[in-house]
């Protein structure tokens, strides 16, 4: 599956978010990749509201992992930023993630080496000509 998206707004994010949730299965690894500010967030947070997720998402940075229990499986956004390879990425959880079916959701994944498969979902966030248009490009 490949597509791209051009989305003008918030609400327009959250509607692809939408769609690509019915998507997701446990255990599938979703990469997250754009420039800061890039939408990252904004699509997680759309995701996560049509799970049923019931905290708010909120970026990761400082704390790195952080759940988020939805009505179809454990969503985990990971920032990977401040990690410097596999071995960190192991000591935050990822194999017992794995191991309990959830779904991660996550920034930086080169950070993460080859714990990536190749079957991973790729999203890419692009900035457009307006301070709210972005290019997402989901891939896999």
């Amino acid at each position: 599956m490949e597509s791209s998206y051009q989305v003008n707004n918030v609400d327009e994010t959250w509607a692809v978010a939408r769609q690509f949730a019915a998507e997701l299965k446990p255990g599938d690894i979703v990469c997250l990749e754009g420039d800061l500010g890039s939408g990252k967030t904004t699509f997680t947070q759309g995701l996560a509201a049509c799970l049923g997720a019931k905290r708010a998402v909120t970026s990761p940075t400082f704390c790195l992992v952080v759940e988020h229990p939805t009505e179809k499986f454990l969503l985990v956004h990971m920032d990977l930023y401040r990690l410097h390879g596999p071995d960190d990425v192991l000591t935050i959880g990822w194999e017992d993630y794995l191991a309990r079916g959830a779904v991660l959701f996550v920034e930086w994944p080169d950070r993460a080496g080859d714990l990536i498969p190749a079957n991973a979902w790729h999203l890419t966030f692009t900035l457009g000509e307006t301070e709210e248009s972005r290019t997402i490009s989901i891939a896999r």
